[in-house]
């Protein structure tokens, strides 16, 4: 690949500079897309002056986008971004990137990178701290002195009301300008100090080689009361010719005219009020700056106060005028303002229809702006291409006029205008958004050369139409046709490979983007970290998210997200907390991941921080995150938390009910459950898929067989819902657990579905609790069939034969368990104490708490014995003797961790336990027994549901 000249002679740069100078963003753009297509690779002088081409046009995110691909900087690629960010106020981004040109090289940073930071940091005393460190940078940098850095430090120090300090810097410098007298004077005025401010004037009118200006005077007069002192700064003025009688509107427009181009905005507004206060007369290009400015820097207050003036001086007439109140007030977000301007225009021209048109697009009024064009036409006004490319984009999102797009496409045929790069996009967009990917294909190929966007445009449209694999295709015949692509086609077909699960692909696309030094932009790295979490690599996503310099909160909601959807849930809470010191506040999708991931791992007290979280950053009311919060609560075993927070909602979505619904029914609490879900039809709720599943589950749980037939038959009858696998699953579940073994696989048999794994595996363990051995064996077999690798059907059957006193074979099952390499899943519990998860297993002495733990739960045994319970050795599935049964019985994971909780915590604290698999009835009526001598609640999560015990009762009914 070539490379550009290093100099001014570059064929390029006279063209980037006209472009720079004249704010011409589409010469810019297509000046630098030409550079690409020719495979001239820029330099660091062609990169500089690109990114400063891209902040004099206000595209940032294009000027950071050229920092980012290049493989060298040098102290100007910095100062450039740096003035950029100054430019547009950008305090944090300006920031950061100097923390990282001084990692980079702490000898880069000259004053010129220390000025631009400086000047943000003058907008608000928030910045301040910043300023002083880098004064303290500055001293370091031996830059204290330089002139530049030191009025920047004036600046700063006298808009924030430090005028001590900032006279300190202001009288060891070698030279002093009268700019640099006015913001000292201004800072005394400011701060109230007028006698200081006039003092400070008089020097410098005793001063040899300066003479005080009409700003000097200005700033004496705007502050002061009148008095002598006011009165000789006036006379001194008018003598002088330095107040009004000796300025035109003329001049006062250069001079704002000038500081727009310079991109210092609120210099223009502050001249404006000069201009006011010093009674001078303002003309429609007054108007036109002054509200330009307000547009840039989005301050519709005062943008609303120079309306005013328009009205009042009649300038609303003019039609530059109200032109430019239309874009400040679309550009602010006040879409019905620019169009009561329009409205009241009595003349209109191309400039007002677009301006019109485009701002009813970028604020989502896609059907008037469809009005405001249809009327455009009827005025006889002809339509050019920024029109046709605002009106197309409001097609792909409108069905107004379901061919309007195919019209425009003959105009622009007409007209000559599909030759124009963004018409042309804009009609692939709009033909791919309707899904005529045929017509998008034939515009692009008919093309006589490349342009990046047009091909963006149709991958964009093959991803959206989930045409996947032509979106790949269309993308490596642009890389063997040599075309680059940029972070946009980048991030479209990480998204492509996201929806394949394309692991390789996304691979070889990762490697493609650092090979072109986009794989740091954000929107590339963003789809980056998409595309390997939903192709489950977790690992090579976290490593792509801790290369993100700047993680915006789409970043931050991709991984923590990607974490919970992995199983990785501490991991996601930990990112959370990162994310707390260092990144935006968190949004409605972050909080609902995380209660997702405080669910799974039943982390009772990390949930409650995150929804006191929600509700300091005001998202609680949201019915999204008090729905993942009901969920969470429940989840942990907090039923009565759940049930507080769904009573508590203004607004249910169906998903709260069906939390609820299901809350209750793993709770035991069945009959609730069937309440609430009549509650909810009284109320006018429509039941979904999910809600029968909830309902269905509550009758599993509690025994409701009756009810169980008379739900899975209304399903399709009452609400023309067609029960699927996952009904028949649990409608399965409730009549094994009933005990109608025989009925349940007879519904299996019949019904249009092949039976699941999990579907046989609820019925196995009906068999094992009924002793049903011949039903027991046929479904064993079945589940092997479909997951000959699944160890809970060797071990059920096992357990089968071993409650039959079968040991031959038992023996036999768990030798065919080991021919066939399969582990059974090791039990364990565990529970969480301060933040801490603490897990045990059968006969666990590795906590450092053993013999404590020990001591304890031999003396919860000694006590529940006095009280009556006996140990049900039925449950030990081994051939040994009573006694060594009843001692395997004594350390089973559960009541370990319950023995932990028991020390651990004060009465009457709720003990909350989880285990990995269903509890055995042992120690189901063991818990029962503990929940009695202790008078203390306990609630455990085993693999099937929740059981509360309290006072010697189950909230199961001992229905499990």
């Amino acid at each position: 690949m070539a490379l550009a000249s290093s100099s001014s002679s570059s064929p390029w740069f006279p063209l980037l500079r006209t472009a720079t100078f004249s704010g011409d963003l589409y010469l810019g753009k297509l000046t630098h897309a030409h550079i690409i297509v020719s495979g001239v690779l820029p330099d660091v002088f062609l990169s500089n002056n690109l990114i400063t081409l891209y902040s004099r046009c206000n595209s940032l995110l294009d000027a950071r986008s050229v920092f980012d691909q290049m493989p060298h900087r040098d102290s100007v690629s910095f100062n450039s971004l740096l003035s950029a960010y100054a430019l547009h106020n950008h305090f944090l981004p300006a920031l950061h990137l100097l923390r990282l040109m001084l990692r980079c090289s702490p000898s880069l940073p000259t004053s010129l990178s220390l000025a631009p930071v400086l000047k943000l940091c003058s907008l608000s005393s928030d910045f301040l701290p910043s300023s002083l460190s880098i004064h303290s940078l500055a001293v370091r940098s031996g830059l204290e002195s330089d002139f530049i850095v030191s009025s920047s430090f004036i600046n700063v120090y006298s808009k924030n009301g430090l005028v001590v300090d900032a006279r300190r810097v202001f009288d060891v410098m070698p030279f002093r300008d009268v700019v640099l007298w006015n913001v000292m004077i201004k800072g005394y005025v400011q701060m109230g100090l007028h006698k200081d401010a006039f003092l400070m004037f008089s020097e410098l009118h005793r001063s040899e080689s300066l003479q005080p200006d009409d700003l000097s005077v200005q700033c004496v007069l705007e502050g002061g009361e009148p008095n002598s002192f006011v009165e000789q700064v006036r006379s001194f003025g008018l003598k002088k010719c330095l107040l009004s009688d000796g300025i035109d509107v003329i001049s006062w427009n250069k001079k704002m005219s000038e500081n727009s181009k310079a991109g210092e905005l609120m210099a223009v507004i502050d001249c404006f009020v000069s201009m006011r206060r010093l009674d001078v007369g303002c003309d429609n290009v007054t108007f036109v700056v002054a509200i330009s400015a307000v547009a840039g820097f989005e301050g519709v207050d005062v943008g609303r106060q120079i309306h005013g003036l328009v009205l009042k001086h009649g300038f609303w007439k003019d039609i530059s005028v109200s032109n430019s109140l239309i874009n400040m007030y679309a550009k602010t977000g006040f879409w019905d303002s620019a169009k009561k301007v329009f409205e009241e225009m009595e003349e209109l021209d191309l400039i007002s229809w677009n301006s019109m048109i485009s701002s009813s697009v970028q604020n989502g009024f896609t059907e008037e702006s469809v009005v405001f064009f249809l009327d455009m036409l009827r005025h006889g006004v002809v339509p050019d291409q920024f029109t046709m490319a605002s009106i197309l984009q409001a097609c792909s999102v409108t069905s107004r006029v379901a061919t309007l797009h195919e019209m425009l496409h003959c105009y622009a045929l007409k007209m000559d205008l599909v030759k124009d790069d963004f018409v042309l996009a804009a009609l692939i967009d709009v033909y791919s958004k309707k899904g005529s990917m045929k017509e998008a294909e034939l515009l692009l190929r008919e093309m006589d050369w490349f342009d990046i966007v047009s091909f963006n445009a149709l991958i964009a449209g093959y991803v959206s139409n989930n045409d996947n694999i032509e979106a790949l295709e269309l993308f490596s015949s642009m890389q063997r046709n040599g075309e680059k692509a940029n972070n946009f086609t980048l991030a479209t077909i990480f998204k492509a490979c996201s929806d394949l699960v394309a692991f390789e692909e996304g691979r070889q696309i990762h490697a493609h983007s650092v090979k072109l030094g986009l794989d740091s932009d954000l929107c590339v790295s963003s789809g980056m970290l998409d595309m390997y979490i939903k192709c489950g690599n977790i690992d090579d996503a976290s490593s792509v998210f801790s290369e993100i310099y700047e993680p915006d909160d789409v970043a931050w909601t991709t991984m923590i997200s990607g974490f919970v959807e992995n199983g990785q849930e501490e991991c996601a809470i930990k990112l959370f907390h990162q994310m707390r010191r260092l990144g935006p506040p968190a949004d409605e999708f972050i909080l609902a991941s995380l209660a997702k991931a405080c669910s799974c791992l039943a982390a009772l007290e990390q949930g409650r921080q995150i929804h006191a979280n929600a509700i300091k950053l005001d998202h609680a009311l949201d019915t999204f995150v008090g729905t993942s919060m009901m969920d969470m609560y429940a989840k942990c075993g907090n039923i009565d938390d759940s049930y507080r927070l769904f009573k508590s909602m203004s607004v249910k979505s169906i998903a709260s009910w069906n939390v609820m619904v299901l809350g209750f029914a793993q709770h035991g609490n069945g009959q609730q459950a069937l309440d609430l879900f009549r509650q909810m039809i009284v109320h006018g709720i429509r039941p979904d898929k999910i809600t029968f599943i909830a309902v269905l589950s509550a009758c599993s749980h509690s025994g409701f067989v009756s009810e169980a037939y008379k739900y899975f038959n209304s399903m399709q009858t009452d609400y023309g819902i067609k029960p699927e696998i996952e009904h028949y699953s649990c409608f399965v579940d409730a009549l094994g657990r009933a005990g109608l073994v025989s009925e349940a696989d007879k519904v299996i048999e019949t019904m249009p579905f092949n039976a699941s794994a999990s579907m046989y595996r609820a019925l196995l363990g009906a068999c094992r609790i009924q002793g049903n051995m011949d039903i027991g064996k046929k479904v064993a077999t079945k589940i092997l069939e479909l997951e000959p690798f699944d160890p809970s059907a060797f071990v059920l059957l096992s357990n089968i034969y071993a409650a039959a006193n079968q040991w031959d074979k038992v023996k036999d099952a768990r030798k065919r368990m080991k021919g066939s390499n399969v582990m059974k899943d090791p039990g364990y519990s565990w529970i969480e104490l301060k933040n801490k998860m603490h897990l045990f297993t059968v006969d666990d002495k590795s906590h450092p708490e053993t013999a404590a733990i020990y001591n304890e739960l031999e003396d919860l045994i000694r006590r529940i014995k006095d009280e009556g319970y006996v140990p049900d050795t039925e449950f030990v599935l081994l051939d040994v003797e009573e006694e060594e049964k009843e001692k395997a019985l004594n350390y089973h994971s559960e009541k370990l961790a319950i023995a932990y909780g028991l020390i651990s915590t004060p009465a009457p604290q709720r003990i909350r336990v989880i285990k990995n698999l269903r509890v055995c009835g042992d120690c189901h009526n063991a818990i029962k027994f503990i929940s009695k001598v202790t008078a203390r609640e306990i609630v455990l999560r085993d693999a099937n549901r929740f059981h509360c015990f309290k006072d010697g009762v189950c909230s199961c009914g001992d229905f499990w």
